[in-house]
């Protein structure tokens, strides 16, 4: 006999027909507590304005990123906004291997698949966004962020 029935809400979806971005920036906006980005692309202003205002409503924001990405103007400056809002951005020291996409929100929901925080990710590319509402699996993916987060010797805090 099973003593609990626990089932995953799981929402899957697809650029550009879906424009998966902005299904992720409502969720920025409803967060409450906190919300984690690791992620090779960032330059959507959608996706850079819905991290700000959740700073500005009192949410832990963090966001890491690839060092190498900000060779790209659009990239540097996203991150230069978000710096200069208050959250803190590391990058890594291993350039071009940042891969994850994943968000982390409240511990209660993380987003992650093949899209890039870009408009491109949102409206052009071919990408997939899982949305994942699973307290055992976000707790996991809240600790590889933390952990990615914690390890000064693969990531360091991004200074303008």
């Amino acid at each position: 006999m099973i003593d609990s029935v626990y089932a995953a809400s799981i929402e899957v979806y697809y650029a550009p027909e879906d424009e998966p971005l902005t299904k992720l920036a409502k969720l920025y906006d409803h967060a409450s507590r906190n919300i984690y980005v690791a992620v090779y692309g960032l330059t959507s202003p959608l996706a850079v304005k819905g991290l700000v205002e959740a700073k500005k409503r009192g949410l832990d924001v963090r966001v890491i990123t690839d060092r190498e990405r900000l060779e790209d103007q659009k990239q540097k400056t996203a991150v230069e906004t978000l710096h200069l809002a208050g959250i803190p951005v590391l990058v890594n020291q291993h350039d071009g291997l940042m891969h994850l996409k994943q968000a982390v929100i409240d511990d209660e929901i993380n987003a992650s698949g093949s899209m890039n925080h870009t408009g491109s990710g949102n409206r052009y590319n071919d990408e997939r966004l899982d949305v994942i509402r699973d307290r055992a699996t976000t707790a996991r993916a809240r600790e590889k962020f933390l952990a990615m987060w914690n390890d000064r010797q693969r990531y360091h805090l991004w200074t303008p």
